[in-house]
């Protein structure tokens, strides 16, 4: 989730092969498809300058190092801090820092494979299929709410509030703790920031220190009382005598809370906007299961949910010819890739029939994202749900993305259906 920072300095880059796009400027991260698209047409392996490493924004790249195993997202575990240039860690996001420790997210074998293996059976695809009418219950129940208003913001009254409901409940957290998880989940996301200020620091280190303070409320109850949930199953599952300790369950269902909603929230509404934009019979989209999964495919490839993902160099060596260092940062680009014309016909345009479908929006790898198939059923069935009940869904003011570039999401959606 969050991009690590490109450390020692790196020099001797060929003009040609720099290319500048400021993170924050809203020409930018408006619509950054035009910077992508002047890339694959040049040179889609290039020096970001405002960012200091080497990016690679073609599909066959992205989708090859996301796999390679000469990259990680953790470094410390085959260098020192020294070594490589990193500093010591900040002392005024301890708390931050500890809900990462034990991330998956940021986790390299063996001790990724170790923590992946104690928690994935919750979220394998037979699992998550007994989800589908909960979600189809959910999605129409907050239609309800709001269908006899004039317009409404769809990101906040729809698409926020079913995949943090689904996954607290999941976690055996109490739904009407969603709004709260919301809050701390979207603090702390601000870390993730192109030039994070101190002020967001402290402020997504308090997040943190709340939602684990919480948290471990919730494993003590769980210890006294255990139940048919997810962290009952963290909290006694057993591998060989292997469990997991109260830091580890702490930073997975942060992990799982934080990006079990974070991704399908943004893939909503940037999934909404493509298909009331593209002028196509929303209802016919969603009119078979077959066609609903190609959909939500074509949303996910056409408008990521996260457009840039890091990791480090855990060796000297090369790639297309760009000689790398260990401890080196790398550029995954999935926006850019899902848009490359060496891999899609008419790559830039929205075409939930195309029948060359792929994305990289959920990773690939060892980090291949863990909630991808709940994601993928949250997505079906709450805009299936969402077309049927409001057939002439109509967007009502410009939509506006957020100002954080790897989270590539609407702040609002404003629609009517009148």
């Amino acid at each position: 989730m969050a991009a690590i920072t490109q450390v020692k300095p790196i020099t001797g880059v060929p003009p040609h092969l720099s290319a500048s796009a400021a993170p924050q400027d809203p020409a930018f991260y408006q619509n950054p498809y035009p910077f992508y698209a002047r890339q694959h047409a040049s040179h889609p392996a290039f020096f970001w300058e405002e960012y200091g490493h080497w990016c690679f924004a073609d599909f066959k790249s992205v989708s090859a190092l996301l796999r390679d195993k000469r990259f990680g997202r953790d470094i410390l575990h085959v260098a020192s801090r020294e070594e490589v240039g990193l500093p010591e860690p900040k002392p005024h996001v301890t708390d931050f820092d500890l809900t990462e420790k034990f991330s998956l997210l940021n986790l390299e074998a063996p001790a990724h494979t170790r923590l992946r293996t104690l928690v994935n059976r919750a979220f394998v695809s037979r699992q998550v299929e007994q989800l589908r009418p909960r979600i189809r219950q959910l999605a129409h129940e907050i239609i309800d709410g709001f269908e006899g208003a004039e317009s409404v913001d769809l990101i906040k009254a729809f698409a926020a509030p079913i995949p943090a409901i689904v996954i607290a409940e999941m976690i055996g957290l109490p739904a009407e703790m969603a709004p709260q998880l919301l809050n701390w989940s979207n603090r702390m996301v601000t870390m993730y920031m192109y030039n994070v200020t101190r002020e967001t620091e402290l402020d997504a280190n308090r997040a943190a220190a709340e939602f684990t303070a919480y948290l471990r409320d919730m494993i003590a109850e769980r210890r006294k009382a255990p139940r048919e949930d997810l962290l009952t199953h963290m909290l006694t599952t057993d591998r060989d005598g292997d469990v997991l300790s109260d830091d580890e369950v702490i930073s997975t269902a942060i992990l799982l809370l934080n990006a079990g909603h974070e991704a399908t929230v943004h893939t909503t509404g940037n999934g909404v906007k493509s298909i009331l934009e593209s002028g196509l019979d929303s209802q016919s989209l969603f009119a078979t299961p077959e066609q609903a999964e190609r959909t939500v495919e074509e949303c996910l490839r056409f408008d990521a949910p996260l457009h840039l993902f890091t990791r480090y160099a855990l060796m000297d060596t090369e790639v297309d010819g760009i000689a790398l260092r260990k401890g080196d940062v790398i550029g995954l680009m999935l926006g850019a890739a899902n848009r490359d014309p060496a891999r899609f016909a008419h790559a830039d345009r929205f075409d939930p029939f195309r029948t060359d479908g792929a994305n990289v929006s959920f990773g690939a790898g060892i980090h291949f994202c863990i909630g991808a198939p709940l994601a993928r059923i949250e997505l079906q069935e709450a805009m299936g749900v969402l077309f049927e009940r409001l057939p002439t869904l109509r967007i009502v003011e410009p939509p506006r993305y957020g100002n954080v570039y790897h989270f590539h999401g609407l702040e609002r959606l404003m629609v009517g259906w009148r």
